[in-house]
């Protein structure tokens, strides 16, 4: 028995109603159904592709604005210095030249700090047209090497007798040319520029043994193989071991089999072809004190300016290590700020001191009271010393079969008074910086010029497609035609 209560929809409302949804989803343009393309649908991405598209914007976006403040911070440094760049210098003089030092960081390369160096450093000394030298090391106290033996050499042009004779370079035939012409540097104050905080330790221990130091090397220490080696009597010889006359080697020898004394010799050839290192120290620092001053000091030594280089190795120290990366452009304008006072050079400072206050009890008594000590500690100690925090693991570990051995970049930096308080660094005064400042607003272009107006767009496409030419153009263009018949004659 039927139901009347629920009768059955008709056959037509029902096939209606399919027919008006498959209408509504179909394109309403027909060139994309001839073109074959789908039915595009504007609709929110899923849950998924949003998730990956907010990620990877953020990202993108953080990125590009980090880049574009970090060129616009380096440009403003970069258009402070840059009227030194118009400045004219006589044939006779050659361009202030200041010294870069840089250094492997610790666990890495040297192209690292290469990279570092032309990221951050070298556009304002080219923005300046300061001529520049690079004192390298890929190892452990290279640098100090290098600053020392430099400094030696500079004494030695001064006149301090030496029993060293130097060995005839490209640097010294250039610097005996230079002086035999007359040719002399550019008068005005040089400097110093050290690349973190590993350099710092080989530059300020460099420093001091080139200045302190002897001229002459040490001499060698003796080897412990020499000591405890028998020498045999020089005239005791052992007679040669009968052979068989029907032996082959007796009837025959063999040339082209080198013997091992041969052997041994070759092999101590490549040993002393093999770079051997750094140069052993001349002085160490517990004999700093007991050092003459040498009579070619100068009262006051050139200024340094101690350059951040931020280096962090490790898997596990990804997340600060993106941090850093998105935030380049403030490490841009702190070393944007140190080199431009290096190369205006118009204000420094010498090296101050802080109070450091440590507290200490004579007994193990808690009822005692503590003696509160105030130690001065020179900031020569101190200037980034955050860095090495971030040192490779493999830097900290000391030797254990030789622990007296000398660490530049683990052992505490030692001061000669004698020397600290020669030492001053460049900084930035405050007209400078109210320069820079409105360098950056766009107040301000390089010193005595003024920023050019800006085109406007529809003038550079008048000018683009050939309906017209920029004054400035016009006047940089050459003539062409005839000159010698300007008439057309």
């Amino acid at each position: 028995m039927a139901d009347s209560s629920n009768p059955k929809p008709a056959e037509g409302t029902g096939s209606a109603q399919p027919a008006a949804s498959k209408s509504a989803s179909k394109p309403a343009n027909p060139a994309f159904r001839m073109m074959g393309l789908p039915n595009i649908k504007f609709r929110l991405p899923s849950r998924n592709w949003m998730i990956f598209w907010t990620i990877t914007g953020s990202f993108t976006a953080a990125l590009i604005y980090d880049r574009r403040e970090k060129r616009r911070a380096q440009q403003k440094w970069c258009d402070l210095v840059a009227h030194l760049s118009k400045e004219t210098l006589p044939v006779e003089q050659m361009r202030r030249k200041i010294t870069v030092f840089l250094a492997a960081p610790p666990g890495d390369g040297l192209r690292v700090a290469r990279d570092h160096f032309k990221e951050y450093v070298k556009p304002i000394l080219v923005a300046a047209s300061v001529d520049y030298q690079v004192i390298e090391g890929r190892r452990e106290g290279e640098v100090r090497a290098g600053l020392a033996e430099h400094i030696r050499r500079n004494r030695r042009r001064a006149g301090e007798p030496s029993t060293v004779v130097e060995e005839p370079s490209a640097e010294s035939v250039v610097y005996e040319t230079r002086t035999r012409i007359g040719v002399t540097d550019e008068p005005g104050p040089k400097g110093d520029l050290v690349i973190g905080r590993h350099t710092w330790k080989e530059y300020i221990r460099g420093l001091h043994e080139g200045w302190l130091g002897p001229l002459d090397p040490p001499p060698p220490p003796p080897s412990a193989s020499e000591d405890h080696q028998p020498q045999a009597p020089a005239s005791e010889e052992q007679p040669p071991s009968p052979s068989p006359e029907g032996s082959p080697e007796s009837s025959e020898t063999k040339p082209d089999t080198p013997s091992s004394e041969e052997k041994k010799d070759d092999a101590k050839e490549q040993e002393q072809k093999k770079p051997t290192g750094p140069t052993p120290t001349y002085l160490p620092t517990t004999a700093y004190d007991l050092q003459p001053l040498p009579p070619t000091l100068p009262s006051t030594l050139d200024g340094s300016v101690p350059i951040p280089f931020p280096h962090l190795l490790g898997f596990l120290n990804t997340p600060i290590r993106l941090y850093r990366y998105l935030n380049r452009r403030y490490l841009a304008d702190e070393i944007g700020r140190d080199v431009a006072a290096l190369v205006l050079a118009s204000s420094s400072r010498p090296y101050s001191e802080t109070t450091t206050t440590t507290t200490t009890t004579t007994s193990s008594d808690p009822s005692t009271t503590a003696e509160t000590l105030e130690t001065p500690t020179p900031e020569q100690t101190i200037v980034l010393i955050d860095a090495e925090r971030d040192w490779h693991k493999s830097v900290h570990r000391t030797d254990d079969a030789n622990p007296d051995k000398e660490r530049e970049w683990l052992d505490p930096i030692v001061l000669d008074p004698r020397l600290a308080s020669r030492m001053h660094r460049y900084t930035v005064s405050p007209e400078e910086e109210a320069r820079a400042t409105r360098i950056a607003h766009g107040e301000e272009y390089i010193l005595g010029e003024e920023r050019p107006a800006p085109v406007p767009v529809w003038k550079r496409l008048w000018i683009k497609y050939g309906y017209g030419e920029d004054e400035e153009t016009l006047k940089r263009r050459p003539i062409l035609g005839n000159l010698d018949n300007e008439d057309g004659e």
